[in-house]
């Protein structure tokens, strides 16, 4: 139930006319809101759903959306983000450019407070905002692979929990103790809704056009 109220609310905040007009392009976005439930976002597949319904409701369709998120699995690699969401390019919600392809993106993207944007093209709250919310779930190391196994949880339980474990979080803004890692700034307190906003967050995630 709560999934569905906050998709309602994704569907009236969806921009209209010319803004339309430029989500239709968009290749990566922010999600505006959480799907409610900490980090635990069913998984890849809830998580990839998720991003294909904001992206619809913010008036993108005919894309395939991933989530830029890593899994981990017992006695191996899991599956890679940088794997996940296609070779690019990709653009924000207001037509910039973010990265021309895979190399780029994890080594000099456009990725910034003011051009990492949510679904219909508004900014994600950062440092100095109220309250800062610029811990982005993704799991992963910088350059967008997955961990090897070791005796952390990097990944809240691949996106399953809300409870017990840790995530690996980026900065959207480029900010906060010294780390401008956009992907790897460091791991979360726990996966609850409250655990990741004492450390900056709000259970927010990158999605990408990866067809």
């Amino acid at each position: 139930m709560l999934k569905h109220t906050l998709l309602a609310f994704a569907l009236v905040i969806a921009p209209t006319g010319f803004a339309a007009a430029e989500n239709a392009n968009m290749g990566f976005f922010i999600t505006s809101i959480s799907p409610g439930n900490g980090a635990d976002l069913g998984g890849l597949a809830g998580a990839d759903t998720y991003c294909e319904q904001l992206a619809a409701a913010a008036g993108s369709s005919g894309r395939t959306w991933r989530a830029y998120l890593s899994t981990e699995e017992d006695g191996k690699r899991g599956v890679s983000a940088r794997d996940r969401i296609g070779s690019g390019p990709w653009y924000n919600a207001r037509g910039e450019l973010i990265a021309v392809d895979i190399d780029q993106l994890h080594l000099n993207p456009n990725i910034i407070k003011r051009t990492a944007l949510d679904e219909n093209g508004n900014p994600v709250k950062g440092r100095g905002d109220k309250p800062n919310e610029h811990d982005i779930l993704t799991g992963s190391m910088a350059d967008g692979t997955a961990y090897f196994p070791d005796d952390k949880d990097h990944t809240c339980s691949s996106w399953t929990s809300s409870g017990e474990g840790s995530a690996q979080v980026g900065h959207h803004d480029r900010h906060g103790g010294g780390n401008t890692s956009w992907n790897s700034a460091h791991a979360s307190r726990g996966c609850s809704a409250d655990a990741l906003k004492s450390t900056g967050g709000a259970g927010l995630f990158m999605c990408f056009a990866a067809d």
